[in-house]
């Protein structure tokens, strides 16, 4: 008798279980439908157009969660701090930018699993971008 054992399936990532890149669309619209009108985080983004900002925020979530890794091969590693060093992110703005970011959460309606793995995650990455406490 031979072992016939097929490989073991490939675990299914937090990006899949949740709905894949509709998901990560979903919820990087809904949070700039926050910014565009946010006086202290909109200023944050230069670009006139926030679609740009949409895109590379959906890219890297994406790959963050295992999704695919588009956003490494066109921009390189993350580098969150350095890449928001230039702004003024203080315990307002990252108040701000959580209150539009739970707001864009709740629209998924995910699992509560994964909307407390998705917070949480999101929580830390705010609190980690502080970098002045300036007014």
């Amino acid at each position: 008798m031979t072992d016939q054992t097929s490989p073991a399936a490939p675990a299914q990532t937090f990006y899949d279980a949740v709905g894949g890149h509709p998901t990560f669309e979903r919820l990087v619209d809904v949070f700039y439908e926050g910014v565009a009108t946010d006086e202290v985080l909109r200023p944050m983004y230069p670009e006139e157009d926030l679609g740009p900002a949409k895109v590379r925020l959906t890219l890297f979530l994406e790959q963050y969660w295992g999704g695919p890794t588009t956003y490494s091969q066109q921009r390189g590693h993350p580098r969150l701090r350095m890449r928001h060093a230039p702004f003024k992110v203080n315990p307002d703005a990252r108040d701000r930018w959580l209150r539009h970011m739970r707001t864009a959460v709740d629209s998924l309606g995910l699992a509560p699993l994964h909307e407390s793995q998705l917070w949480d995650y999101l929580e830390r990455a705010a609190f980690s971008m502080i970098n002045t406490f300036d007014e």
